[in-house]
């Protein structure tokens, strides 16, 4: 039960170690981009391999593709909602002059939004195995660490204080651990249908979230290699599977 929590939370953690760098080191953002496209290439990778093909193994492929979709719309309507908010740059560096007050709220909200399916999963892939899912923590870590750099030089950028950043990460990590533990106590006696739903359903906001933040932002500031970059990362998840 407290390793689910404890997994969670270092996943999670990754948010907060990005951000402490962007604040203790000048890192360029072409850095930035080439550590968020291997991120996006080991978080396609986790989701394809670790997700949606145990989901279809052990559900069927009706309830995974209806979790998968479900997870898309979902995530789609709320990152809609707080890029409205002033969150639509949550994973920029380059700032956001002129952002509204409560554009640090919004990225705090959005961030959360990111991590609650991912962490809910990382405290279910427990249940079955009674160990966690490496390569899921490991793709989950690589992704988050670009996420606190960049956020966190944005943030900067816009004039939130080091202290308020610091707290907005720390409450990330403390969620992530949270969901992580209630995926395992409340999932435990789940059924292999509800259980492809719920990982199809992460799958399908973590595609989508890569998508919309982390493509984006990784192309802006690594330009062409990204590209590759993302394939060496999705070539990473696939050797993780078979280690």
């Amino acid at each position: 039960m407290w390793s689910a929590a404890m997994w969670g939370g270092i996943s999670g953690s990754a948010v907060l170690l990005g951000a402490i760098a962007a604040m203790a080191f000048p890192i360029k953002k072409k850095i930035i981009g080439f550590i968020m496209a291997f991120g996006t290439g080991v978080l396609i990778g986790a989701a394809t391999y670790e997700l949606l093909g145990e989901s279809v193994h052990s559900g069927g492929l009706f309830p995974t593709s209806m979790g998968f979709v479900t997870g898309a719309v979902v995530f789609t309507v709320l990152d809609l909602i707080v890029s409205r908010k002033g969150a639509q740059k949550r994973k920029r560096s380059a700032g956001q002059d002129g952002a509204p007050s409560g554009s640090g709220l919004a990225i705090f909200i959005g961030t959360v939004m990111d991590a609650i399916p991912e962490s809910i999963i990382i405290g279910a892939s427990l249940i079955e195995n009674n160990s966690v899912s490496w390569l899921l923590v490991i793709a989950i870590f690589i992704s988050n660490i670009p996420e606190g750099l960049s956020s966190t030089s944005g943030m900067l950028k816009s004039n939130i204080s080091k202290q308020k950043i610091l707290i907005l990460w720390i409450t990330v990590l403390v969620i992530s651990a949270f969901c992580s533990w209630a995926g395992y106590i409340f999932l435990e006696d789940a059924s292999e249908d509800l259980m492809a739903i719920i990982a199809s359903f992460a799958a399908g906001g973590i595609i989508t979230m890569v998508g919309s933040t982390m493509l984006p932002e990784a192309f802006e500031e690594g330009g062409s290699l990204v590209g590759l970059i993302a394939s060496i990362g999705l070539l990473a998840s696939l050797i993780l599977t078979k280690i």
